[in-house]
């Protein structure tokens, strides 16, 4: 996947494309791979690199949402649960088995928790991933060895799933090309075109952020997949709208494995102010989160609030013995989630806004993706597309996605078991560079397990057009480690 080779198509198409994604995070992407895998002429443009914002800084887990069922979304929870074993399913070597424990501090944790995700395996049907069960406090200890013991009574395990967004959002892009679909990253979208009646929607404007040239580009259909910029662009349709998304922001802080040095996760079904908290083991850190703050400034790089840190850390401490400090922190990340604002306008908690997506089709054409998650990404896709072929005209086939295998697909590959299970069925052309050209031997950064190979794979194939896309995106070390990111930033490789 080149850029140059994607600018060429865009430049040589003289037809309008069947469909147009405006926005690179999993929404847009997932719309992609099933556009293109359907047979429709495919175009995807983001402003800037792929799953630049929310879909690269999420809790990295694919699951069901064990509270939705606490809230009583039954619908939410059957078919995340269903998306969540169609995404193992199809991306063995990025998707795994992640076991949770439920540490019980109150006699009636216990029994509630086990009866509801006794609820939550049976919803799984033939795609669910084991047995929840409750342990004694005595298990619970040697799961969690850093858990506090005041007051223990023992814990409740269960399965959901663990994946890493960014390398997944890659293999969506990849996985669209691989099907003849045209995606940029770096290419803005600036306005929208309509006919000569100023009715309805034939297509946009974009701007190439690396050459500055604009491009007028005609398509059948457009699709606002753009997450918390979803208002943005509906605005060049309707400048009167009113706001759909309702932004809420989400931080992790990442610490290393000392703080949980076993393979189990820890999730936290009720803090002080009823949001859930997870300590996740993720490649060799532990990433604990997450906060849900409603705010009204978006940005594409949201900071972490310091009462979002602090609730973080304090959090952490009332479950952990190694309670965390400010100086353990190895790195910060924030992220938006685009909630669709609820329809009467009141105002409510982040956790009382449902997490169902919604498409919107305008007067115009223009159809809109809102809400939703990670997991649901695959759904939400096919849902745009089905109403795609509506809007358009196009031919009318099946979606195809609930077996498709995203690039990289590779049975044979356990996730996170070496530095290049994220590749898949790719490491081998990884370690083929190594060999054939030994100046890209070894590590770039041995404690974070990233090697140089990965940094010129990203350059030459996965459009990594920036330092910040390599290490926040195609690596993960911007999220494990701001410091030794820094440190390695500098360091010259000809690609």
């Amino acid at each position: 996947m080149k850029r140059e080779k994607q600018l060429k198509k865009l430049a040589g198409n003289p037809d309008p494309w069947d469909v147009l994604i405006i926005g690179g995070g999993a929404t847009g992407l997932g719309i992609a791979v099933d556009s293109a895998s359907r047979g429709f002429k495919t175009l995807l443009l983001e402003q800037s690199d792929f799953a630049k914002g929310t879909s690269s800084r999420s809790t990295k887990l694919v699951h069901g949402g064990v509270r939705y069922l606490q809230q009583g979304d039954v619908s939410l929870v059957l078919e995340a649960l269903k998306e969540r074993g169609l995404m193992m399913q199809n991306a063995p070597h990025l998707v795994r088995n992640l076991s949770f424990v439920i540490p019980s501090y109150e006699w009636w944790n216990g029994p509630f928790y086990t009866i509801g995700l006794k609820v939550y395996d049976l919803m799984a049907g033939k795609l669910g991933l084991g047995p929840s069960k409750s342990i004694s406090k005595e298990e619970t200890i040697d799961a969690l060895p850093t858990i506090s013991q005041r007051d223990l009574r023992g814990g409740i395990v269960y399965q959901d799933g663990q994946f890493d967004d960014a390398r997944m959002a890659i293999s969506l892009a990849m996985t669209a090309e691989e099907y003849n679909g045209v995606l940029l990253n770096y290419m803005e979208v600036v306005d929208l075109l309509k006919d000569e009646e100023d009715l309805m929607i034939k297509g946009v404007t974009a701007k190439d952020h690396e050459t500055g040239k604009e491009y007028s580009i005609f398509a059948k259909s457009v699709i606002n997949a753009t997450g918390v910029f979803a208002d943005s662009i509906k605005k060049m349709d309707e400048p009167e709208v009113k706001p759909m998304i309702r932004p809420s922001q989400g931080i992790h802080l990442v610490f290393d494995q000392s703080f949980q040095p076993e393979s189990y996760a820890i999730m936290v079904p009720q803090t002080s102010d009823g949001r859930v908290m997870f300590a996740v083991p993720w490649y060799n850190r532990v990433v604990v989160g997450t906060t849900d703050t409603l705010i009204d400034n978006i940005d594409l790089e949201p900071q972490a609030l310091e009462a979002e840190i602090e609730f973080i850390l304090e959090t952490a401490g009332q479950y952990l013995s190694k309670k965390p400090t400010k100086k353990d922190i190895k790195s910060i990340f924030a992220g938006l989630r685009p909630l669709a604002a609820p329809e009467d306008g009141d105002e409510m908690s982040t956790k009382e806004i449902s997490r169902h997506h919604k498409v919107l089709i305008s007067l115009s054409g223009l159809i809109t993706v809102i809400g939703g998650k990670w997991t649901t990404y695959r759904k939400m896709a096919e849902d745009a597309v089905d109403n795609a072929i509506m809007i358009a005209g196009l031919a009318d086939r099946k979606c195809i996605t609930e077996r498709l295998p995203i690039d990289g697909y590779d049975r044979n590959t356990e996730p996170g078991s070496n530095p290049m299970s994220v590749y898949g069925r790719h490491k081998e052309d990884l370690l083929e560079i190594e060999t054939n050209e030994p100046e890209y031997n070894g590590w770039l950064s041995e404690e974070l397990q990233i090697k140089k190979v990965q940094v010129v794979w990203a350059a030459r194939e996965e459009m990594a057009q920036t330092v910040e896309d390599v290490l926040s995106r195609r690596t993960r070390a911007l999220l494990l480690d701001a410091r030794e990111s820094i440190r390695i930033a500098p360091k010259q490789l000809k690609y």
